[in-house]
């Protein structure tokens, strides 16, 4: 259940702190597209933090920004709110939640959530989904489920066609540990900045990053 949305200068403030920090207030919060097709709202139940560049104050190895600003990855150093949209392995979008102080990198992927509303239009997106539960289980399932691609990357999620409310009363049965498939030291256990809901069956499964043999 969500309360009226709050002033989106006041989400944006919330926002502009450390994803980190961010991370466990974002569980449960829904953020909705209207899109040409329709609209699809996804309730947010697992999300993964990242930080910034190697020579930042917080630097992160997983992060795409940790060698620095590219063109893909300028969203990441932009206004809070905003979504960073990526593309990966040649067939997936993956969708961030922008955080932390204009110019300083840290965002919120969102690893996985509950199609609370457009089930239909998301299940049409999402053919190979086996269950209602698993149309928003997976970062890519996620992105795909709501339509976003790397076009919808730099738009303001607290603004139409998108609408981005936070939980009436925020989680308390939170978990965290090491993010999902992230190589090197970034998905180790001195990183556990992935956070989720404790036993909600939309969260995707752990696994951790393939190592590469030479």
């Amino acid at each position: 259940m969500t309360s009226n949305p709050p002033p989106a200068a006041s989400l944006r403030e919330l926002l502009s702190a450390d994803a980190r920090q961010v991370a466990p207030l974002l569980l449960g919060a829904v953020l909705t597209y209207e899109g040409r097709d329709g609209t699809v709202s996804v309730r947010i139940t697992e999300v993964e933090a990242y930080m910034g560049p190697h020579d930042s104050r917080h630097p992160d190895p997983g992060s795409h920004t940790f060698r620095g600003a590219t063109a893909r990855t300028a969203p990441m150093f932009g206004p809070a709110g905003h979504l960073y949209v990526y593309f990966t392995y040649g067939m997936h979008h993956c969708a961030n939640i922008v955080c932390g102080p204009d110019g300083v990198a840290s965002a919120l992927l969102l690893r996985a959530g509950e199609v609370i509303e457009g089930e239909e239009l998301a299940l049409a997106r999402r053919r190979t989904s086996k269950s209602p539960k698993d149309l928003a289980s997976g970062p890519a399932r996620l992105a795909t489920a709501l339509g976003l691609t790397t076009a919808d990357s730099g738009r303001d999620a607290l603004d139409a066609p998108f609408r981005l409310e936070l939980p009436h009363t925020p989680a308390t049965d939170i978990s965290s540990g090491p993010r999902v498939g992230v190589s090197g030291a970034g998905g180790t256990h001195y990183y556990p900045w992935r956070f989720w809901l404790t036993g909600d069956p939309t969260v995707s499964r752990y696994k951790a990053a393939k190592v590469r043999t030479a």
